[in-house]
């Protein structure tokens, strides 16, 4: 059983993927790639295939399709890859060190702390405490770990 109950879906083959002209996928690939990296629409945890494809003007088996072949995985990893991106510089940040695991995994677009851990550590193989920790401790180890500030009282 692996750790945090995380299960690999089977690959299923989906004949329309082939259909898709390769002019139109390259046009929704620079779409997604708008709305996920430009306007990080993967922070908010109601973001589906079904309002990417909405807004931009296609439906969700073209998203599917583009998904898995242009950025090889499905939706979820995708959308998740980049909530696990945008966690692992948050955990890293040291303006965001008193963050608690849950308000990290708000702010990146998780509905709950344990969807993040699971996708957390399924790709990251540690979780996000361990990451932090990690972290730090390297940099305290290089001799580059900032002073705290010390607040006057």
């Amino acid at each position: 059983m692996e750790k945090y109950n995380y299960h690999q879906k089977k690959e299923k083959v989906a004949a329309y993927r082939t259909l898709v002209k390769p002019e139109v996928m390259d046009e929704i690939y620079e779409q997604i790639l708008k709305k996920m990296v430009v306007e990080k629409k993967y922070r908010d945890p109601n973001y589906s295939a079904k309002l990417l494809a909405n807004e931009i003007g296609t439906n969700t088996r073209y998203i599917s399709a583009t998904v898995n072949l242009r950025f090889q995985m499905n939706y979820s990893e995708l959308v998740n890859g980049y909530r696990i991106r945008d966690a692992m510089y948050m955990l890293t940040d040291r303006r965001n060190r008193n963050m608690t695991m849950g308000e990290v995994a708000t702010a990146v677009g998780f509905s709950n702390r344990q969807s993040f851990y699971s996708s957390f550590y399924h790709i990251q193989k540690q979780t996000p405490r361990e990451y932090q920790m990690a972290f730090f401790e390297k940099m305290k180890q290089a001799g580059r770990e900032p002073k705290e500030s010390k607040a006057k009282a």
